[in-house]
C-alpha cells in the first residue's frame, strides 16, 4: 500500500513539474533558435543589442548562444544600454566600448553616442535586439531600440526583436502621455506612463505611428498573455539594472519613479527597497499612511515605515512614511496611486511642499516633465490645493484614443 501510494505521489509530482514546465513562456529568443529563424540568417553578420537581461528561458545569455550556435551566423558586434552589458553601472553613468571574449567588440550606445554611428554599422547585415524591459515609458532601453530602428532604416539594415514580456501586464494602461515639446531619451514615443505593451509590440508601433521605413521583424513569444504580470510567467527574474532587483519592482517604479524627481521624498533609492518605501525626516508615517488608506485606492495597502537611507536624499537621517504593498496587481493603477500619495503629502504638508518646489532648479523641473511627459502634471500639482483627482483625470481622453491606435500593433490576446 506504502508503494502504491509513493509511486501515486511521484506521478502526481512528475504531471506538477511536467505541467508548471509547459505553462512557462517561451522567449522571443527561444523561438528564435527553436523555429528556424536562426537558421534563416546563415551567414550573415549580426549586430546584437543586448546586456545581462538578455538571457532564454534556461538563463543562458543571448550573446553566449549566438557565439555558440552552429547555425552559420556570425555575431559580429554586441551593442550594449544604459547600465552596460552587465547592468552594474548607475542611472546616467556613462559606458565605454570594451572586447568580449571571442574578440567580439562591445560598442556602448549609453557613452560617446547614443546612436549607432556609421562606423559602428559598417558591414552588419541584420541587427537583432534582446533585451528586458519594464513598461514604463522613461526607461531608456525602449529608447535605444527606437534609435536603432531609425539608424537602420537609413541604411536598409533589418532589424529583428527578440520579444520579451511586459513584468506590467499587457493590462496596466496608466498615467499622462508625451508632448512632442518633450520628447527625449526618457521618453521618445507618444504612448503612456505605463502603455501595456511588450517590447516588440512597441516596436511595431513606432515603425507605424511614426513612419519610420524599417525592415523590421518581430519574433513572438509563446505563452504569454496580457493578463500575465511577469511572476504568472514561469520565468527568472534577471534585474534589469541597479534598483530593479525584484520582478514586481517595475510596477513600485511606475508608482513612484516620477515622485522621485522632485527630490521632495525618499523613494527608497540608497536603502534596501527601491521605489517601494516613501518617507521623509518631516512626515509623520502613521498618519500619512491613514490618510491614504482612507482614499481606498483598489489593490494597494499603505503600511507605517521607518527607514534610514545609507545614502542619497537624507543619507543616515530618520524617515518616517509608508512601505506600499500590492495587494492585486490587476486593480493596482500605478500612476493614479502616484497622484494620491502627491495629492495627500500636499494637503497635510503644504509649506513644505511649496518650499521645496520653489528650490527645483530649472534642470530639475526640465528633467521631471520629460519623464512625465510635459508641463502640466507638475503645474497642477504646483497651483492645485487638492491635485490628486485632476492628476488622475488628465489627458483620460488621450488614454482613451491610445487604446484604440495600439489595437493594430498588439501580438498577443
Amino acid at each position: 500500500m506504502k508503494t502504491r501510494l509513493f509511486n501515486l505521489f511521484i506521478s502526481l509530482f512528475v504531471c506538477l513539474v511536467s505541467a508548471s514546465s509547459e505553462a512557462a513562456v517561451q522567449l522571443g529568443v527561444d523561438v528564435f533558435f527553436s523555429d528556424g529563424v536562426a537558421e534563416s540568417l546563415k551567414g550573415k553578420k549580426v549586430g546584437l543589442i543586448t546586456n545581462h537581461t538578455g538571457v532564454d528561458r534556461d538563463l543562458t545569455l543571448t550573446y553566449e548562444l549566438f557565439l555558440q550556435n552552429q547555425s552559420g551566423i556570425r555575431l559580429a558586434a554586441i551593442f550594449s544600454p544604459e547600465h552596460g552589458l552587465f547592468g552594474q553601472e548607475l542611472a546616467d553613468n556613462t559606458c565605454k566600448d570594451h572586447t568580449l571574449r571571442y574578440k567580439v567588440p562591445v560598442l556602448s550606445l549609453y557613452g560617446d553616442t547614443r546612436r549607432p554611428t556609421d562606423k559602428m554599422l559598417q558591414g552588419i547585415d541584420v541587427l537583432i535586439y534582446d533585451i528586458q524591459d519594464v513598461g514604463s515609458r522613461p526607461y531608456t532601453y525602449a529608447t535605444t531600440l527606437y534609435y536603432v530602428m531609425e539608424e537602420a532604416a537609413k541604411k536598409g539594415i533589418e532589424v529583428i526583436v527578440l520579444d520579451r514580456p511586459n513584468p506590467l501586464s499587457g493590462a496596466v494602461v496608466d498615467g499622462p502621455m508625451l508632448e512632442e515639446s518633450y520628447r527625449s531619451f526618457t521618453g521618445y514615443i507618444n504612448v503612456p506612463y505605463c502603455h501595456g505593451m511588450t517590447i516588440g509590440e512597441l516596436a511595431r508601433f513606432f515603425n507605424g505611428e511614426y513612419g519610420v521605413g524599417c525592415n523590421l521583424k518581430v519574433v513572438s513569444m509563446k505563452g504569454w498573455r496580457r493578463s500575465m504580470f511577469f511572476k504568472d510567467t514561469g520565468l527568472s527574474w534577471i534585474p534589469t539594472s541597479p534598483y530593479i532587483p525584484e520582478s514586481d519592482t517595475p510596477l513600485f517604479y511606475a508608482t513612484t519613479g516620477l515622485i522621485g524627481q522632485l527630490s521632495l521624498l525618499s523613494i527608497g533609492i540608497g536603502y534596501t527597497l527601491p521605489f517601494k518605501v516613501i518617507g521623509a525626516p518631516w512626515i509623520r508615517g502613521s498618519e500619512l499612511s491613514k490618510r491614504l488608506n482612507e482614499q481606498k485606492l483598489p489593490g494597494v495597502h499603505f503600511v507605517p515605515f521607518h527607514f534610514k537611507p545609507l545614502y542619497g536624499l537624507y543619507k543616515g537621517e530618520e524617515c518616517q512614511g509608508f512601505l506600499i504593498v500590492i495587494l492585486d496587481p490587476l486593480l493596482y493603477k500605478p500612476i493614479k496611486v502616484q497622484n494620491f500619495i502627491l495629492g495627500v503629502v500636499k494637503a497635510m504638508y503644504p509649506q513644505i511642499v511649496e518650499e521645496k518646489l520653489a528650490s527645483m532648479t530649472k534642470l530639475k523641473k526640465k528633467l521631471f516633465c520629460q519623464a512625465a511627459g510635459g508641463e502640466e502634471v507638475l503645474s497642477i500639482f504646483s497651483q492645485e490645493k487638492y491635485p490628486a483627482w485632476k492628476m488622475v483625470q488628465h489627458q483620460s481622453d488621450k488614454r482613451q484614443a491610445f487604446m484604440e491606435k495600439r489595437k493594430k500593433y498588439l501580438l498577443y490576446n
